[in-house]
């Protein structure tokens, strides 16, 4: 049996309340070989990301503390190691992808400046050397025409190439273990695939190990040698990734396992035509060139025509940039278009605000980042009621029974009103925003990717509150989203978009089973694809 290159044993992490402590990862035992690739799932609050941060001592010491355990890299322990000697480890010969790059990633500085700051500082590399260095690791990860990104600020890159910088400032050592905490997080399905073939293709070319964690098991089929699986704190289940997945022996294992969101739409029959939207545009105009008289367009939405019924679910699908979301929010007046958009035998194409009030009262929205999308001043009996104070619905006690009944309705306790977003769970929080839209009976709901930050399992029971909605009320849903094993759970229709263009579009259950064009096909197999591995058998093993 190979030596271990990372040992954790009996780990506990405890965070001071007061004068108690409170311990949110109890007992960890695992080991990382070289060259494996070890995943841990779990769901938020599992204790993953607390358990990967203090193998480099990152939590916020003396307010953490780890009452147990050790942790053992080169014959020491890494607890007990001296600032000084942890600093030569720490970025150097273990390093951290950090799961949202945009805020991991320093706003004020460049691409070049950040991935230098490494070699720098581990390294003492300078001048010609540096930049050459920097350019090599760009070129490393992929990142297209490296000398056109070193004067790039993080603002100015896709999700994917933020991603891939910050791998570049990790692999920048060439450490022996790399921690990837969700590195494909809220990524396009196509982006998704080609960070995780980046990570296995890196580890084979360097030789390093792999500790990945994630919420999403179909990503850690695909790379995992082993998997750990946490549970509030602790690891419940421990096996090679073939075995988990044939044979699951824990309960909570084998509910991750069942969490993908699965079923058909609605079967109920379809109303009549509820919207119907034709040629619509949103152009943005770009910063004039010196004497050059014709202004030129960033045509983020180019002649777009649907329909949808009275109960329909139409699913949008398309990677980010596509013109998914403007497109959405075009046909709510919520950003100017030009087109025709006949919303239950009304043309509202060149309404006014004044005359769309009365209209969003049947057109709702709910967005993707429940957390930013609720007013953390408002509590929630006053977010979900500001619908029917503006709209004049009912009197003060009948919008109070409103809301105590749209609340039972998304399975939330009646005294939930009196509370504060904070105080909710990320599921919690969503249900919140479908009882926000709800409240007013709407026509029309606007999903613009709203699972997209959440556990498998939360996942499921979104999809299954929304069906059970749909099929109560009659509502028409407009879904958008990268996902599409959830587009496929909910959706009558599928429309693809790129690039602000319709390529494909039509019965769901049609395309998903047999697409035309050659982008459907590649988002299909993007989100479908068997593992990346031949087999998840740990390397250097007997």
């Amino acid at each position: 049996m190979t030596e271990n290159l990372l040992a954790i044993r009996d780990l506990s992490v405890a965070f001071k309340e007061g004068n108690n402590e409170k311990r949110v990862v109890d007992q960890v035992t695992f080991a990382i070989k070289p060259a494996q690739t070890l995943a841990l799932v779990g769901e938020s609050g599992s204790g993953k990301s607390i358990t990967a941060l203090s193998i480099l001592r990152l939590l916020p010491y003396p307010m953490a503390c780890n009452p147990t355990g050790s942790i053992i890299y080169q014959g020491q322990d890494l607890l007990t190691l001296s600032p000084r000697k942890l600093r030569a480890i720490r970025g150097n010969r273990i390093a951290m992808v950090f799961q949202e790059p945009m805020t991991s990633l320093n706003p004020l500085h460049t691409v070049s400046k950040q991935i230098g700051e490494v070699l720098q500082l581990h390294k003492g590399l300078r001048g010609k050397a540096l930049q050459q260095r920097i350019l090599e690791l760009l070129e490393l990860v992929g990142i297209d025409k490296p000398p056109t990104k070193l004067l790039s600020y993080p603002h100015q890159l896709s999700g994917g190439q933020r991603q891939r910088v910050m791998i570049a400032m990790a692999l920048a050592c060439e450490p022996e273990l790399l921690i990837a905490d969700e590195p494909t997080t809220a990524l396009d399905v196509t982006v998704q695939l080609k960070i995780l073939e980046l990570l296995k293709d890196l580890q084979a070319r360097l030789g390093m190990s792999l500790l990945i964690i994630s919420h999403d098991l179909n990503i850690v089929k695909r790379i995992a040698h082993g998997i750990c699986v946490m549970q509030q704190g602790k690891i419940v289940e421990q096996a090679s990734c073939e075995e988990l997945f044939k044979c699951p022996q824990h309960p909570y294992t084998r509910q991750l396992l069942a969490a993908e969101p699965s079923g058909t739409p609605s079967g109920k029959e379809l109303g009549a035509e509820l919207l119907r939207v034709e040629d619509i545009k949103v152009w943005f105009p770009l910063p004039k060139k010196l004497l050059h008289r014709q202004q030129d367009y960033f045509r983020a939405v180019d002649g777009i025509d649907l329909t949808i019924r009275q109960g329909e679910t139409l699913g949008i699908v398309g990677e980010s940039g596509s013109g998914k979301s403007t497109l959405g929010l075009a046909i709510l007046k919520l950003i100017k278009c030009h087109g025709r958009i006949n919303f239950q035998g009304l043309n509202i194409a060149n309404y006014s605000q004044a005359q769309m009030r009365a209209v969003r009262r049947q057109m709702q929205v709910v967005f993707q980042d429940p957390y930013g999308s609720l007013s953390p001043r408002m509590s929630i009996g006053q977010i979900i009621g500001e619908g029917l104070k503006i709209h004049k619905i009912g009197s003060r006690e009948q919008q109070e029974t409103a809301i105590i009944n749209v609340l039972n309705e998304v399975g939330l306790e009646a005294d939930s009103m009196h509370r504060y977003p904070h105080e909710f769970s990320g599921g919690q929080r969503q249900r919140i925003a479908i009882a926000r839209a709800l409240v007013l009976k709407p026509s029309l709901i606007l999903l613009d990717e709203p699972t997209s930050a959440l556990d498998r399992t939360v996942q499921k029971q979104v999809i299954e509150l929304l069906r059970k909605l749909q099929e109560k009320y009659n509502i028409a849903y407009l879904f958008i989203s990268h996902d599409l094993a959830v587009i496929k759970a909910l959706s009558h229709q599928l429309m693809v978009i790129k690039a602000g263009h319709v390529v494909e579009k039509g019965l769901a259950e049609q395309l998903f089973s047999s697409p035309q064009h050659p982008y459907t096909k590649q988002l299909l197999e993007a989100a479908f694809l068997a593992p990346l591995n031949d087999h998840q058998t740990a390397p250097n093993e007997e």
